[in-house]
């Protein structure tokens, strides 16, 4: 490469301040004809540096990749966290890293950013080495909610408590899982109401609590050519006491929908909180249950 436009940083949830973070390194790149790139980190740097802090994540790698290659990145580099990376002075990060790995002209940053040892290159230093060594800076400011500037730990915090406006809201979309379509018992079925069931997800991404949604799912396109499709649907996530299973599931109805999506690659939005899950004295007070709720989720996908 003879040049890129980059940014840097963990990114986890790709939300509003990210975003506006991403799309001027795709306008800087495109105007001067240069890659635009994220130089992201796997795992999270506090799984290395302080593992108790270390939180739950909003988005996947390949969930934070399919993000940042939507909003224009070209490309989506990722750099092992370790312990000696940890350790690097964040002079040498921007020389060895930014500038000699990825030929990096113009580096684009939020106001609080902050990397390498001890998070100590903040913005002021990173001034200072773009005007020693001739590269160009770009700070972004706050992205706010209600006044507030919106962070990954405050939408944490939203999904934690089931407040998923609140976290649509700092995300600028619906809190979503990218997951595959396994296969099930087939109890959904055997009541009437076929599901998909999805891979048990990366213990390190957050839930928000168990319970049953209206969900929108999107699948990707299965062959060449094909484009994506959402469909409505609702999903009870966790255990299906009725049934006598009590692992958590993620398990999903899917509204004017027939077919086999078996290893299909699914995105599932959360879109509204509609009861707890619990058990049904029978089979078919379980089937009552979930015709209301399809009403109800139903009504949440059409308003």
């Amino acid at each position: 490469m003879s040049g890129t436009v980059a940014t840097v940083g963990t990114f986890d949830g790709i939300h509003r301040g990210h975003r506006a973070v991403l799309s001027e390194v795709v306008r800087r790149g495109r105007a001067a004809g240069w890659p635009s790139v994220l130089v992201t980190f796997e795992p999270h740097p506090l799984e290395v540096v302080n593992p108790s802090a270390a939180p739950r994540l909003l988005t996947l790698p390949d969930e934070k990749r399919a993000l940042a290659v939507a909003l224009g990145i070209e490309r989506v580099e990722v750099i092992a966290f370790t312990p000696e990376l940890a350790r690097l002075g964040p002079e040498d990060f921007v020389r060895d890293v930014l500038r000699v790995r990825f030929e990096m002209k113009e580096l684009v940053l939020g106001y609080d950013h902050g990397f390498g040892r001890g998070r100590s290159g903040d913005v002021e230093l990173v001034r200072r080495l773009g005007h020693e060594d001739g590269f160009a800076v770009e700070v972004i400011g706050a992205v706010t909610d209600n006044g507030q500037p919106i962070s990954s730990s405050l939408i944490r915090t939203a999904v934690a408590h089931g407040d998923l406006t609140s976290a649509a809201r700092g995300l600028g979309r619906p809190y979503s899982l990218r997951s595959v379509v396994e296969r099930g018992a087939g109890r959904g079925r055997t009541i009437g109401v076929p599901t998909i069931n999805l891979t048990s997800p990366d213990p390190r991404k957050l839930l928000p609590p168990d319970g049953v949604y209206a969900v929108r799912v999107i699948l990707a396109g299965r062959g060449e050519g094909e484009r994506e499709k959402a469909y409505g649907g609702m999903m009870n996530q966790g255990a299906r006491p009725t049934f006598g299973v009590h692992a958590r599931g993620l398990e999903i109805h899917l509204f004017d929908f027939s077919g086999d999506l078996y290893d299909a690659t699914v995105t599932v939005e959360w879109l509204q909180w509609l009861r707890d899950t619990r058990t049904f004295p029978s089979r078919q007070a379980l089937v009552d249950q979930i015709e209301r709720d399809a009403v109800a989720a139903r009504s949440v996908l059409n308003g």
